[in-house]
């Protein structure tokens, strides 16, 4: 992401605004920023999440999207495009410009966007009251966290994986909560080819 030398916008401005853009810009306190591309590995891993979603809720009244699809935190911003969202809420039912009741938010992560999916959006996207899971996702390595809010209304760190040596015999897997599906780590990895992998 590119922060872009220009005036605060109103929330409204910043939706207008983009509407009239070629490219995608995310929106945070009157600043926008646009998206940048990411590489192969990352996208594969989103749409590999988005086909294990997609069928799996198939009939339930609830929307799997892709990097393609705006979150609000609220109304007033900030605005962001995650890489996988899924909604059952239906006051999204009927959402055409951006969603703002999401119950889980995956962000694959890069080099340039790592410490801010940590930081400062998880900041954000913990004040979405429906948000049950936040899973982060590293396309270079076997590295997956998902973040979960407790009974108490707390976030906890729930499951980790990491450093698996062998994938395909790996016992290791996700648990999504929120949509009640349990995912290995091969299929968040299927088709990924690793940095190391391609010396």
């Amino acid at each position: 992401m590119v922060a872009q030398p220009q005036p605060l916008l109103t929330p409204v401005e910043y939706l207008a605004w983009e509407a009239q853009q070629p490219f995608k810009y995310e929106y945070v306190n009157g600043q926008i920023m646009a998206m940048t591309g990411g590489t192969i590995p990352h996208n594969q891993i989103a749409v590999n999440l988005v086909a294990l979603l997609k069928p799996h809720l198939r009939g339930q009244n609830c929307k799997v999207l892709s990097g393609d699809a705006k979150v609000a935190v609220s109304d007033d911003g900030p605005f962001y495009y995650p890489d996988v969202t899924v909604t059952c809420d239906s006051r999204d039912r009927a959402a055409r410009n951006y969603i703002c009741f999401p119950c889980l938010v995956v962000e694959v992560l890069s080099e340039s966007t790592e410490a801010r999916d940590r930081g400062l959006k998880f900041r954000h996207y913990r004040q979405i009251e429906t948000l049950q899971e936040y899973v982060l996702i590293d396309p270079d390595r076997f590295m997956v966290e998902c973040y979960r809010r407790n009974e108490r209304g707390n976030w906890e760190l729930v499951n980790t994986v990491t450093d698996v040596s062998d994938v395909s015999t790996a016992h290791e897997g996700l648990l999504l909560e929120s949509v009640s599906l349990q995912v290995s780590v091969s299929q968040i990895y299927e088709d990924v080819v690793f940095p190391k992998e391609e010396a």
